[in-house]
């Protein structure tokens, strides 16, 4: 049964390797520097490595926009999101899976009659906002200091496009462990309150802990999208927004994880605070907007004119989309899944029920009592009743 109610995280990471995969080097197989089982091998690898690692910080971020109190309720979340996710891909348009997870964790909040968390979801709007200028500004400024070097350094033809194949496995290579660090939240987020696994001690070496289990089968998920279905949202993140050069791959790569890294690193965070400079929130951002506005920021260098406005159209309809269609879905499955398969998805409507027979008990006793209730009297009438 375990395995059962985490197999909608499972899907849900394939479809956002399958989806986000091509954000990281879908650009260097379009710019036919890299192939593309190269790129999913290394991309595989340290998706993995990134989600263990550090995927904590953003996960926090994602428990407090929804804290879902039932696997069946996390389950079909991440199953709404995966769908919305995967029939997005099916179109072969670069989704946001950070965008799905927050639609259908507003739709589970709104079954289970809950309250959004209204300042988590401006964390993770805003960044949804601000990603993509940021990754902007920098393909710009990246890409101009390429230029510049490679005006001055007058390296062989040869010499150059191998320095520049090893540029771009290092920058993939960085891009997908800042990919699994950032976007774990969105697979396994919603299970971390749940979590059905034990803390594991290994040879007395170190502690696996249930959200590192978590994290682990998702990252191998992520992995196993990127290399199994990833190869058709490249054809429009690689060529179709705009020609991209072997250079202005780079910069576009450099730039999406970068951003992402900014995002997702408790101890970028850490440090920018000790110093009393700004830091951005550690919230699960789009991949996918990401890298289309690095994409957007060499297209203005290179002449407006040049990107392609109706895919970007399309691409900016199925952000839009996204996170309507997973709500909905994952309203309507939490229906069915609580009525027809009288599975429980959230706890709240029994603690709403036990805490209106714990306030008639208070109040029986007080009129047998024959003195006014005192909510104050018993801590638990008062610290249970329902806002």
């Amino acid at each position: 049964m375990i395995f059962l109610f985490l197999s909608s995280g499972l899907f849900l990471g394939w479809s956002l390797g399958a989806n986000d995969g091509a954000n990281v080097f879908g650009t260097a197989v379009g710019s036919k520097m890299l192939r593309f089982k190269t790129a999913a091998i290394i991309c595989g690898i340290f998706v993995i490595i990134g989600a263990f690692i550090s995927g904590s910080g953003t996960s926090h971020t994602i428990n407090k926009l929804g804290s879902i109190d039932a696997i069946a309720g996390s389950f079909i979340v991440a199953l709404a999101a995966a769908i919305a996710v995967f029939w997005m891909s099916k179109l072969k348009l670069p989704v946001s899976t950070s965008q799905a997870i927050v639609g259908s964790i507003i739709g589970w909040n709104f079954f289970a009659g809950l309250t959004t968390n209204i300042n988590s979801l401006l964390s993770i709007t805003s960044a949804w906002v601000i990603s993509p200028i940021l990754a902007g500004i920098f393909a710009i400024v990246i890409y101009r200091i390429i230029k510049i070097i490679l005006a001055k350094a007058n390296i062989h033809l040869l010499r150059l496009d191998l320095y520049t194949r090893l540029g771009l496995i290092l920058v993939c290579a960085s891009g997908a462990y800042s990919l699994g660090a950032n976007n774990i939240a969105n697979v396994m987020g919603v299970f971390v309150s749940v979590s059905p696994f034990q803390d594991i001690n290994v040879f007395d070496l170190f502690t696996l802990s249930s959200m590192q289990q978590l994290f682990i089968f998702g990252g191998l998920a992520i992995a196993v999208g990127v290399f199994t279905y990833s190869h058709k949202v490249i054809e429009t993140v690689g060529s179709n927004i705009f020609k991209l050069s072997p250079e202005a791959a780079l910069a576009v790569v450099l730039s999406n994880t970068l951003v992402l890294f900014m995002f997702s690193s408790v101890k970028l965070q850490q440090w920018l605070i000790s110093y009393g400079l700004p830091s951005l929130p550690l919230v699960p951002i789009s991949s996918s907007q990401a890298v289309v506005g690095a994409v957007i920021g060499i297209g203005i260098i290179k002449g407006a004119r040049s990107i392609r406005y109706k895919v970007l159209g399309e691409i900016a309809f199925g952000w839009v989309i996204t996170p309507i269609i997973a709500g909905i879905i994952s309203f309507i499955a939490l229906f069915i899944i609580q009525n027809v398969f009288n599975q429980k998805v959230s706890g709240s409507s029994e603690i709403y029920k036990s805490n209106q027979i714990i306030e008639q008990r208070e109040t029986f006793r007080s009129t047998m009592n024959n003195k006014p209730s005192n909510p104050d009297r018993s801590g638990e009438f008062h610290l249970t009743r329902r806002s």
